[in-house]
């Protein structure tokens, strides 16, 4: 795909670009989510918040709102019956508990149903918005459609900033992104378009930068990462974006904002870094890597605070972004569509490794050495191209250094 890009993108203007990439969203928006049923908590997020309850003060199985079920989320229980589930559970840091907690239920679509939700308040404004427009017969087909047109917008914008439209194309035209946005609908779509927009106007509108960034924290908590690539000011104006999103939550829900987050944390992984961290976990045991690779993420945010300014902020994002997935390593590909926008941006395909080797962790869930090869291999692959292009670099400059002491 990347070859069809580069060969057949060239010369091609922004209105091709665009219709191109609207017409690859168009195949996954003609079946249902297939990567993951994230779409259907979606769904049922949005349709909570339209009908005024919060999504962190109830589960999707809670029998207070049994008047919101309909066919499409809840074939196996209608809106008479009762599922015997109430408010939110006390959930502890044991993971069995966790896992209990968070089970699937063949009663509904909705993943984790006996938890509230983990997204945060953007991404519920979000969640309303498509549901506020979407009839409850047409399932996820608002939020895959919602995703569509995100990825497709986003395909504009890179198109009008950036000099070889080719770039635009590479996400566009992305077979991932056509996955993961216009089919899974997932909402990282919307975290992309945000860190671009954010990326983009920084040295024009700096405090719209710091909002944008903020925005897309608070859609998932990753772009958080990205704060020491921008500058003091643009990183206070985030953080509090990013605050202040939670503000009317807190007011109607209270604590309860934090949703399944912490449960989340512990059934992932990323408390004592069990399932996490691939690569590390080849060579580490659990309770090492998970110190290395806090250690690992520090250093690189200390080095992007240091290179800003010497590099242009979207390259510093790119590899802050991709190193960040790398330590982590997730077992989701959709993690990686922010960076493979960040990619078009900064021109550095070489990191679209990363999304790639998380299909292949993904295809191999419960294999940890398969996960940490997998991603072992895209991190070489970024290794040897960031090398590659730093000697070139080097040998250029010597080059016009010989030249101008030769006039």
């Amino acid at each position: 795909m990347g070859w069809l890009v580069w060969r057949f993108g060239r010369g091609v203007g922004v209105f091709g670009v665009v219709v191109v990439a609207a017409v690859c969203q168009a195949p996954g928006l003609l079946v249902a989510p297939i990567t993951s049923t994230d779409a259907y908590r979606y769904v049922w997020d949005g349709r909570v918040q339209v009908a005024g309850h919060s999504p962190y003060g109830h589960v999707p199985l809670d029998d207070a709102l049994a008047r919101l079920r309909d066919p499409v989320l809840f074939p196996g229980l209608s809106a008479a019956e009762r599922s015997g589930e109430s408010a939110p559970p006390r959930i502890s840091g044991d993971p069995a508990a966790v896992a209990a907690a968070s089970a699937d239920d063949p009663r509904t679509k909705i993943n984790r149903p006996r938890v509230p939700t983990i997204y945060p308040p953007v991404a519920q404004v979000y969640f309303a918005a498509v549901a506020a427009v979407t009839p409850w017969p047409a399932g996820t087909l608002g939020v895959q459609i919602a995703a569509a047109l995100l990825a497709v917008a986003l395909t504009w914008l890179l198109a009008v900033n950036v000099a070889d439209r080719r770039w635009a194309a590479l996400w566009g035209w992305s077979p991932i992104v056509v996955l993961e946005a216009g089919n899974a609908a997932h909402v990282d779509v919307l975290g992309a378009f945000l860190i671009t927009a954010a990326v983009l106007v920084a040295a024009r509108r700096p405090k719209l930068a710091g909002v944008l960034l903020g925005a897309a924290a608070s859609v998932k908590l990753l772009p958080l990462l990205l704060i020491p690539a921008f500058r003091v000011r643009q990183s206070a104006v985030a953080l509090g974006t990013f605050v202040a999103s939670y503000v009317p939550y807190v007011a109607a829900s209270g604590v309860l904002v934090v949703g399944f987050l912490p449960g989340y944390l512990t059934q992932e992984g990323f408390s004592d870094g069990s399932s996490r961290s691939a690569i590390l976990a080849l060579l580490l045991p659990p309770e090492a890597r998970q110190v290395v690779a806090v250690i690992l993420a520090g250093a690189l945010s200390v080095l992007a605070f240091r290179r800003r300014g010497r590099e242009p902020l979207a390259v510093t994002c790119c590899w802050l972004y991709g190193a960040a997935l790398l330590i982590a390593t997730p077992t989701y590909p959709w993690y990686g569509l922010p960076l493979i926008a960040l990619v078009a941006l900064a021109r550095r395909p070489e990191w679209i490794a990363v999304p790639l080797a998380a299909y292949v962790a993904y295809a191999n869930f419960g294999h940890e050495t398969r996960q940490g090869l997998s991603y072992l291999a895209a991190a070489v692959i970024v290794v040897i191209a960031t090398t590659l292009r730093h000697r070139l670099r080097t040998v250029k400059q010597f080059d016009a250094a010989t030249i101008a002491r030769q006039h």
